[in-house]
């Protein structure tokens, strides 16, 4: 049997300390803080670097949340496409009733009135909607949602939208007068479409907004992009504000 001649060889890779020692007499160096690693939420959800650079605050290029407010027929919808689309920065643009309508079988009609399974539907639809609006201001991506939330009634209210996108919120009313709502939702085609009478009860809900505070935009004779000015006029002046009278 042969045996080994010489001194012995080194391990490949000799065990590195997790800390340098120090030599005699000369004070322990102090690691440099590491930033966790960042660690992939299997929602998607993506938070940004603390150090990550931060917009200017103004209507053009920050990254904000805005909730479009109004009946049917108020163009909600329509001007809120149009903003995202002519936006400098990233924009999202999230309608209610287009995640509502993402339930096919048991789908609760607006059109048959509101009921529990109405509620419902609307309660997780509006979940949905701010999980979604939170994930892209996490990335950096404005949204604008759009809704017919009443003044006068807490389930369909300002304040679960507050509670479910955040406090940073920016609400604001598109109001036309009533002719003019009238007119569009008769050019609306499916459960889109309500009856006069129902339209017309929405409109006189939606003046209960007068007096409490929140931009409101008639659009009564303005076209799309004059309104999306005006929007982005609004949203320049809120942004501009400190934020306790926001």
């Amino acid at each position: 049997m042969q045996h080994p001649v010489g001194p012995p060889l080194p391990p490949p890779h000799p065990p590195v300390p997790p800390h340098p020692v120090p030599a005699p007499g000369w004070p322990a160096p102090v690691p440099h803080p590491t930033a966790p690693p960042s660690v992939p939420d299997p929602t998607g959800h993506l938070q940004l670097p603390p150090d990550a650079p931060v917009l200017a605050a103004d209507a053009a290029h920050a990254a904000v949340a805005v909730l479009l407010i109004g009946p049917a027929g108020a163009g909600k919808t329509t001007v809120a496409r149009h903003w995202a689309d002519t936006r400098r920065v990233p924009t999202a643009h999230i309608s209610l009733d287009d995640v509502r309508e993402w339930v096919r079988s048991g789908f609760a009609d607006p059109r048959s009135g509101w009921n529990d399974h109405s509620e419902a539907q609307y309660r997780l639809a509006r979940r949905t909607c701010g999980f979604a609006a939170r994930n892209f201001l996490a990335n950096g991506i404005s949204c604008v949602l759009d809704d017919a939330v009443f003044p006068d009634r807490p389930v369909v209210g300002l304040g679960g939208w507050k509670r479910h996108v955040g406090p940073g919120l920016l609400p604001v009313v598109l109001l036309p007068g009533l002719e003019i709502v009238l007119e569009r939702n008769a050019q609306r085609t499916g459960n889109r479409r309500l009856g006069d009478e129902e339209v017309a009860r929405i409109h006189g809900r939606m003046a209960g907004w007068y007096g409490s505070g929140l931009p409101i935009i008639d659009n009564s004779q303005q076209d799309v992009a004059t309104t999306a000015r005006l929007l982005d006029d609004v949203v320049a002046r809120a942004l501009a504000a400190p934020p306790g009278h926001r």
